[in-house]
């Protein structure tokens, strides 16, 4: 069994009891301790995560086909022990998935995840118009330790309108993630304004966001920093 907590917001701990599995950003790993001996050992991720040798052939292709790709080590415990992942210094939150629930990512913003998590890629079909791309990543919680931990740039904020349905606003170039259960479409719809000041050069910097209405209950993580991207129109 695997549990994940964060250290001083910037390195993830992960806690085995026994045997399990964890599937991580290649070169995460920073630091490790164990009784009686390293009972931890890594190995490169050839494929995918997937059980089945076609589903991780398939899911392969359709990342690096998207854009979405992400090398992945696999680390496999035998016996407890306490290991420790960070990544350049930027900010981590982990989350523990309930069953059916299902967290979209960009696969840049990937730390790791136990194999309690159905990790695929799909179309998204909404990211032309911003540094995002046309697909993302997808992790489903289907058991009771299906553990996931993103990477921001800065201390993220968490948006929700789980309670009060109200309609979430976001530039998708801060966005890290966000959080929904199976049986909703919890994809966001891009709203734009764009107007003739945009062909001068003279526009505001916002004339686009993801939108999430109040029909779609919803988690949102940003982080306070913009991935560089955008349509940028002028006249020159």
């Amino acid at each position: 069994m695997l549990t994940f907590e964060t250290v001083n917001e910037l390195t993830l701990r992960v806690t085995c009891r026994g045997n399990d599995v964890l599937f991580a950003k290649a070169g995460a790993f920073i630091a490790g301790e164990s009784t009686g001996g390293k009972n931890y050992r890594f190995e490169k991720v050839l494929l995918g995560p997937q059980q089945n040798l076609l589903q991780a052939a398939l899911g392969s292709l359709a990342r690096r086909a998207t854009g979405e790709n992400l090398p992945l080590m696999k680390v496999s415990f035998n016996g407890d022990s306490q290991t420790y992942y960070a990544n350049y210094g930027q900010h981590i939150t982990a989350y523990k998935l309930a069953r059916g629930e299902v967290l979209s990512v960009e696969s840049e913003n990937i730390l790791a995840f136990t194999q309690d998590c159905d990790y695929s890629v799909r179309f998204l079909g909404v990211g032309v118009l911003s540094q995002k791309g046309l697909a993302t990543s997808t992790l489903i919680g289907r058991g009771d330790h299906a553990y996931v931990a993103v990477l921001s740039d800065g201390n993220p904020i968490v948006l929700s309108n789980v309670n009060t349905r109200t309609t979430l606003s976001v530039d998708p170039d801060a966005v890290i993630c966000w959080i929904g259960d199976e049986g909703y479409n919890n994809d966001p719809q891009v709203k734009t304004d764009l107007n003739w000041k945009n062909l001068i050069g003279q526009a505001s910097g916002e004339s686009y966001a993801f939108e999430w209405g109040g029909n779609q209950p919803v988690t949102v993580v940003i982080q306070p920093s913009e991935r560089k991207g955008g349509i940028r129109l002028a006249v020159d």
